[in-house]
């Protein structure tokens, strides 16, 4: 009896293995697909005929091609949200955690352009999908949370401002790390400017740092 029940406890296993081993595979397989053809080019069919599922299982797992965006950006989210947790530490003088954050941010968008394309898709859709996902404004608490301590132990140091909302500096970070992605064909076209070259990328990281520090300073 007790072999019996190991044994049914072994299938289920190894079935709930190999389910989050199919989503996972369906989720890398959307994020290039959504970020390519945005929510309404992007095809189901198409997404299946990429994994080792099938069309009928994406649909068991996720519910509908909505759901399974909403699974992708949650999924993109969490990535980025994951690297930024690991930036801010009480060793560091707030002047070096804030390098770091704008070095995870910068790299991370040179690195994930499917991330900004989805990013600049969701925002097409006017954010209707992300604010379904109940858990969003909590899983991107911590980044907040996080430049908030920077700034207060800049502005207890003297090195910051104390004026300075940590929302307005993690848009101001963004803004000025993402764009060069999500702009860098037509900018790069207009201005004959290659954002690939390392030369460029280390010069304009070095203009994003000392702008942004710049802007801290009291």
């Amino acid at each position: 009896m007790a072999s019996k029940k190991k044994t049914i406890a072994s299938r289920v296993e190894t079935f709930a293995n190999d389910a989050e081993l199919s989503k996972a595979d369906i989720l890398a397989v959307a994020t290039k697909e959504f970020a390519m053809h945005g929510l309404t080019g992007a095809r189901v069919d198409a997404i299946a005929d990429r994994t080792r599922t099938s069309k009928r299982m994406i649909y068991y797992y996720f519910g509908s091609k909505e759901g399974l965006y909403r699974a992708v950006l949650e999924k993109a989210y969490d990535d980025i949200r994951a690297l930024d947790s690991e930036q801010n530490s009480d060793t560091s003088t707030p002047e070096e955690s804030i390098r770091r954050i704008i070095d995870v941010t910068f790299d991370y968008g040179e690195d994930h352009p499917n991330f900004v394309s989805l990013v600049t898709v969701e925002n097409i859709h006017r954010g209707r999908n992300i604010d379904q996902l109940p858990s969003i404004k909590e899983r991107n608490a911590p980044v907040i949370r996080a430049l908030a301590d920077i700034l207060e132990r800049g502005a207890k140091s003297g090195k910051f401002r104390v004026d300075v909302n940590p929302v307005d500096l993690h848009l101001m970070i963004s803004a000025l790390c993402v764009f060069r992605c999500s702009n860098r064909f037509t900018f790069g076209k207009m201005f004959d400017v290659d954002f690939s070259d390392p030369k460029v990328r280390k010069r304009q990281k070095k203009m994003i740092v000392e702008a942004v520090l710049r802007y801290l300073a009291p």
